[in-house]
């Protein structure tokens, strides 16, 4: 082992300080990262508080206002339908309506999030019957075997974020097929983390269902669409103007 190690080394590169491939690691060059980063977004290994940049938007989505509310916040808010700070399963179930889900699926999801993040984002510590979602503290909440996108307190890293693509977007750089998003969420399994594991593909197929354009692809600014929030009030006003059609 120790005559392989070294036969790997010895022909590395002089800067391997910088390298983000290790030989006797195969993951390391099948899940490459992105070395050109800062070409476009300055710092992208700090995370963002406000928005959620990527190599094509270095100042994030244009024209949404944050409200000085974290990236996951914004992510969230959208199914606080009263604007007061707090998101009750009616709401949640509201919210996927709004966004074109049926009556069972919006139930389900309604909850499923609310049932399981309501006691973590809670101000106190009695357990509320009405399994409300506090936006303040959404990041208590966040899951793991996660993306990592957003950071424990719910800041957006554009480094991990760009990494999901160059990971794991194989048939287009800037697109995701429904295998390769699978493939992504088993990619990110923590161990013995089975509610990471159930949230992480509930949350992504939920994304796909809602935002695979017609060849069945997620793309890369839809994605990141999701991660701010502004997806969910484009898709709602889409779906409010194919309802008025209809009718």
């Amino acid at each position: 082992m120790a005559k392989s190690y070294a036969v790997a080394t010895g022909g590395t590169d002089r800067n391997a300080a910088l390298s983000p491939e290790a030989p006797l690691a195969p993951v390391t060059m099948q899940r490459p990262v992105r070395t050109d980063l800062e070409t476009s977004i300055p710092k992208p290994y700090m995370a963002r508080g406000l928005i959620a940049p990527d190599m094509d938007h270095p100042n994030g989505t244009p024209g949404l206002a944050h409200s000085n509310l974290s990236v996951l916040q914004q992510h969230c808010a959208f199914f606080d339908q009263d604007v007061d700070g707090v998101i009750y399963p009616w709401e949640t179930y509201s919210g996927f309506r709004q966004l074109g889900f049926n009556m069972i699926a919006s139930f389900v999801m309604a909850i499923f999030i609310n049932l399981s993040m309501s006691y973590a984002t809670l101000p106190g510590w009695i357990p509320s019957p009405f399994f409300p979602i506090y936006l303040y503290n959404i990041h208590k909440a966040k899951h793991g075997s996660s993306s990592r996108t957003y950071d424990r307190e719910g800041r957006y890293c554009p480094s991990e974020f760009e990494s999901m693509f160059s990971k794991h977007a194989e048939t287009f750089p800037d697109k995701l097929s429904y295998g390769e998003m699978w493939s992504m969420t088993e990619a990110n399994r923590e161990t013995f983390d089975l509610f990471g594991w159930v949230g992480s593909k509930v949350e992504w197929t939920s994304l796909y269902i809602l935002a695979r354009d017609e060849e069945g692809y997620l793309s890369k600014e839809a994605v990141r669409h999701c991660f701010d929030g502004s997806l969910f009030d484009y898709c709602a006003k889409m779906q409010m103007g194919a309802e008025a059609k209809i009718k």
